[in-house]
């Protein structure tokens, strides 16, 4: 990873110098095609008539732009979805999008179909000449029409020269909404970050966690008793955890005071009152319960609460209660709105990918790597480590 955090805009030379080595390839080819094509032209007279024969032409330089096209289409599908060329790497320089990250097909078609519109003219015009065998004038097309497409072309890479903007785009770049750095005197945004830069050279302030009380409002409590505690939210999750995996029966909570019909009041359960619960003999005090916590890959810890919600900008579906949410800055944008959701039981907690648009998974201690099932709970144990997107926490104890 580069040491040099500053991202730095390629030079118009760097550019230029990496145009033509992208494009002398293709352009060797045509060249050497059409050459051979127009050489094998024979003309024959009948009478008043003269006849060309272009089988050589059409053969020739059907093949050249044939290799053109596969070449000009593995390259821009190379620098889409890596930003090189094999004139950046030489040169090096990469081409992004407005985050720094791979500029992707539709960015990089535009741009190299408004850098070489007058090559492309030029092409046009060299088909007209053999479909309407203009051959003698030929040369008076197409010589003009191919230097005012390499002048055009070489205006197109170096017009970030008039970019006031620190030289940063040129008019193609603007059109396709494209940045180009030089790596070799900064930093590679697209494999360090973006244009935000790695978490843990650039590390950004979290928003605070947030107490939320939950959506569903709680029957009020007795007077003089506590408010009986609310159902746990893995209990109301459409995916109920195996019976194998359940929390303990002595865990669960206590049952809510129920109205009864006809305007008679609140039913107690007969178990309302703590005082009723009976002490086994020999039974020994509270087993001591391990605070849970975990460290997000850019060093960030945090105590887990009972139910967390973690994403982007987390929000709690109806009829949850979640008491911690925990948002997730993510500029790649890999994280989903409200990507996951933790509940705390005992000595670990029960994971749920809330049906995120990149997933999640789970490394266990011994390394194995497993994908979580979209809105399946699974339980995760110290030492583990939880993928959501881009993003990883580690869970461990306080």
């Amino acid at each position: 990873m580069a040491t040099n955090l500053e991202l730095v805009p390629a030079t118009a030379g760097k550019r230029l110098g990496a145009a033509v080595i992208d494009w002398l390839p293709p352009l060797a080819v045509l060249v050497v095609a059409f050459t051979i094509g127009f050489a094998g032209i024979t003309r024959t007279r009948s009478g008043q008539f003269i006849t060309y024969d272009t089988a050589s032409v059409v053969l020739f330089g059907g093949a050249g732009l044939a290799l053109t096209a596969v070449y000009l289409f593995v390259v821009m599908g190379i620098e889409a979805r890596t930003g090189k060329t094999p004139g950046n790497l030489l040169m090096g320089i990469r081409s992004a999008d407005n985050d720094g990250y791979a500029p992707g097909a539709g960015a990089v078609f535009l741009r190299g179909l408004i850098t070489g519109a007058g090559i492309i003219l030029a092409l046009l015009a060299a088909i007209l000449v053999v479909v309407f065998k203009w051959f003698q004038p030929a040369l008076f097309i197409l010589g003009p029409l191919v230097l005012a497409g390499a002048t055009w072309a070489v205006l197109v890479v170096v017009s970030n020269s008039w970019d006031k903007n620190g030289g940063l785009r040129g008019w193609h770049d603007k059109a396709a909404k494209v940045l180009v750095f030089d790596v070799k005197t900064g930093r590679d945004p697209i494999s360090t970050g973006g244009i935000q830069g790695p978490y843990s050279f650039a590390p950004l302030d979290l928003p605070p966690v947030q107490q939320v009380l939950s959506p569903v409002p709680g029957t009020a409590a007795a007077a003089g008793r506590p408010a009986p505690v609310q159902p746990s939210p893995l209990q109301a999750m459409p995916h109920a955890a195996p019976a194998s995996f359940a929390p303990p029966a002595a865990s669960a909570p206590a049952v809510p005071s129920l109205p009864v019909h006809g305007g008679q009041g609140p039913r107690h359960h007969v178990d309302d009152d703590v005082e009723r619960t009976q002490v086994r003999p020999g039974a020994g005090g509270p087993a001591p319960v391990a605070v849970l916590r975990i460290r997000l890959d850019d060093g960030r810890d945090f105590q887990l609460d009972r139910s967390v919600l973690v994403g982007r900008n987390p929000v709690g579906q109806a009829g949850e209660q979640h008491a911690q949410l925990l948002a997730v800055d993510d500029p790649g944008r890999s994280i989903s709105k409200t990507h996951l959701h933790l509940l705390t039981d005992g000595p670990g907690i029960w994971v749920t990918d809330r049906n995120s648009t990149n997933g999640s998974a789970v490394t266990t201690p011994n390394g194995a790597r497993t994908p979580l099932a979209p809105g399946v709970p699974t339980f995760v144990t110290p030492g583990s480590s939880v993928h959501f997107g881009d993003r990883t926490f580690y869970l461990g104890q306080a």
